[in-house]
C-alpha cells in the first residue's frame, strides 16, 4: 500500500506552525507498512485542495489530508475535497447528531462543521468538534495534532502494508567514503540503505526479512570503522 499526506493551511507555508502532523502520520503509516511517496503543503484554497487531491487520488492507493476543518471562512478542506470528487457539500445528520450530543446546539456550528462532501462516511471527532470524512480512498483530518492523531487511532486498521525491519549502523567515516561498503552490501543482501550524516554517520539497513536485516547489519558492522575504535 502506498499514501499521500496532504497538509492544508496558509500558517503552515508562512512558518508560522511547525508541520508536526506530516511527521507523526509518516511515522505511523511507515508503522504499518505503508510507503508514504509524497508529503504536500497547500493553502486554504479550495482550488490547490481539489487539484491536490485528485491528481494523489488517482496516483496512489490512499491520501490523508489533514487541516482546514470547522466552521470559519478559512475553513475550506471539505469543499476542497468535494471539489477534487465531483461531489456536493451537504449536512451530514449523523454528524450533526454527534455535535448535539456533545452539546453543540448551534445552527451556524453545525451548517459550518457538519457539512461533509456527499457520501461521504464522516469520522468521529473524539478531542474536538470538527468531523473528518472518508471520501472514497481519500481520509479528511482536523488539524489540531490531538484530535488529528484520535480520529487516526480509529482508522489505522484501514491502512496496511508489508511490514520491514531496520538495522542501524554507526561509523565515523564520513559518507563519501562509504560508496563503496554501501553498494556491497546491497549486492551481498536483500536490503535498502540509508545514509544520514551527523556527529557520526547512521547507516540504515531495512529488508522484510529481520534476519536479513540483521546479517547486513553484522557484515556491514564488520567492513566499516566502529565509533568505539574510533573514539579510542
Amino acid at each position: 500500500m502506498d499514501a499521500a499526506i496532504v497538509t492544508v493551511g496558509d500558517e503552515l507555508l508562512t512558518g508560522d506552525i511547525e508541520n508536526t502532523n506530516a511527521t507523526w502520520l509518516c511515522a505511523r503509516l511507515d508503522d504499518r507498512g505503508v510507503d508514504v511517496e509524497r508529503v504536500t503543503t497547500v493553502p486554504d484554497r479550495i482550488a490547490d485542495i481539489a487539484r491536490v487531491v485528485n491528481e494523489y487520488h488517482a496516483e496512489y492507493d490512499a491520501v490523508l489530508v489533514t487541516g482546514g476543518l470547522g466552521p470559519t471562512h478559512d475553513d475550506v478542506t471539505m469543499a476542497g475535497v468535494a471539489a477534487a470528487f465531483g461531489r456536493e457539500i451537504e449536512l451530514n445528520d449523523e454528524a450533526v447528531e454527534w455535535l448535539r450530543e456533545g452539546g453543540y446546539e448551534s445552527d451556524d456550528l453545525a451548517t459550518g462543521t457538519a457539512e461533509l462532501p456527499a457520501g461521504a462516511r464522516p469520522l468521529h471527532n473524539a478531542e474536538g468538534v470538527a468531523p473528518g470524512a472518508v471520501v472514497e480512498s481519500c481520509y479528511v483530518f482536523p488539524g489540531v495534532p490531538a484530535e488529528m492523531q484520535a480520529m487516526f487511532a480509529g482508522v489505522a486498521g484501514e491502512f496496511t502494508g508489508e511490514q520491514t525491519y531496520t538495522e542501524r549502523v554507526e561509523t565515523p567515516e564520513p559518507e563519501s567514503a562509504l560508496l563503496d561498503r554501501l553498494s556491497a552490501v546491497q549486492d551481498r543482501f536483500d536490503v535498502s540503505v540509508g545514509s544520514y550524516p551527523g556527529g557520526t554517520v547512521t547507516l540504515k539497513l531495512t529488508a522484510t526479512d529481520p534476519a536479513e536485516a540483521r546479517r547486513a547489519a553484522e557484515w556491514l558492522s564488520e567492513h566499516v570503522e566502529p565509533v568505539d575504535e574510533a573514539a579510542e
